[in-house]
């Protein structure tokens, strides 16, 4: 990996609720390299937004607490920065696409004076040029009408519209990192290609990406590697041939099993069996247990660790020890 860029060690998000605390990150670590693009995936409610949500401190406290862990970006920890220093940080050196762009824009005031808002607390810059910088890349993302759109206030615009507005405002500033929580969701294929066309452009001037989706294509056209959640904790982490050619963990198996695939023609499509957990009632020992073919009592037992499967390449799966069963774990991941 490069040199990195942003290094999360042993994060823990806890949330209070009604029913009692649950962790919804549960000890995650994991870096991006200067000019690398990482994708985050899993199941909705494994942790990924949450783990997002964490690294630029936007956890809603109550009822979120950031437990334990640090976040390093550029040799600082966002976790202990003061107020104002974290301020300077979001939205320039740290930028963030939100999964919701109608919770993410204020519905009392207009686009353009939220946008030339962001950019002129960043850059000393005029109001004008500051409102002709953001037409233009209204423009840029594909928004028709740009002049127009920076008048209108976000209930008078369409969700894919909001979408690309948000994304502009990620963009804009040229961040060192951008955190991507499922961008393109509401746009259209063409759309899409142009967002990830300007991602990558930006890429070219070293500019890092957590890409966090549900869609496999996008990571593999994206990404340079991967990280996979499931229940609160990563249990898989490569590279994109890695995780797509070598998938070592149980569940990595069964996400790249469930992508259809136009060559078997009409044949169902794979599912896991059972469901995720309750994130107030995980079992003892590993979070997949009761959904995974190959469970043992050690499984039952403890947490597994993360084993080392090959450069860069780590696997919290019990059947990867080779003190399990004499080394025959990995023979059972064959079958």
């Amino acid at each position: 990996m490069k040199m990195p860029l942003l290094e999360i060690k042993n994060l823990s998000v806890r949330f209070d609720s009604d029913d009692g605390p649950f962790r919804a990150v549960d000890d995650v670590s994991f870096a991006i390299g200067r000019g690398e693009s990482v994708g985050l995936v899993g199941e909705s409610g494994c942790g990924k937004s949450v783990t997002a949500l964490a690294v630029t401190r936007l956890i809603p406290s109550p009822p979120g607490h950031i437990e334990s862990g640090s976040v390093m970006f550029e040799k600082k920890d966002l976790l202990k920065l003061g107020p104002g220093a974290l301020r300077q940080v979001r939205g320039s050196a740290i930028s963030m696409i939100f999964q919701e762009p109608l919770s993410a824009l204020s519905p009392l005031h207009r686009i353009g004076r939220q946008i030339v808002e962001g950019i002129r607390f960043h850059r000393d810059i005029s109001k004008k040029e500051a409102w002709n910088y953001a037409r233009q890349w209204l423009s840029k993302v594909g928004l028709p009408d740009a002049q127009e759109r920076m008048y209108a206030y976000p209930f008078q615009l369409s969700g894919g519209m909001q979408q690309r507005i948000m994304i502009a405002m990620a963009l804009m500033l040229s961040p060192s990192l951008i955190i991507a929580d499922e961008p393109t969701t509401a746009l259209d294929v063409t759309t899409q290609a142009q967002i990830f066309s300007l991602i990558r452009e930006m890429k070219q001037n070293d500019t890092s990406l957590l890409l966090i989706t549900h869609d496999m294509g996008v990571v593999w056209e994206m990404c340079d590697r991967v990280v996979v959640m499931y229940a609160s904790r990563i249990v898989e982490t490569g590279s994109l041939d890695d995780i797509f050619f070598r998938p070592a963990h149980p569940y990595t198996k069964g996400l790249l099993a469930a992508i259809p695939k136009l060559s078997v023609g009409k044949m169902p499509l794979h599912a896991i069996s059972g469901q995720v957990p309750s994130p107030l009632d995980y079992p003892r020992g590993c979070n997949f247990q009761d959904r995974c073919a190959h469970v043992s009592e050690m499984c039952r037992e403890a947490t597994p660790g993360f084993f080392k499967l090959g450069e860069g390449h780590f696997a919290a799966c019990i059947l990867h020890d080779n003190n399990f069963s004499g080394g025959e774990g990995r023979d059972l991941l064959q079958r």
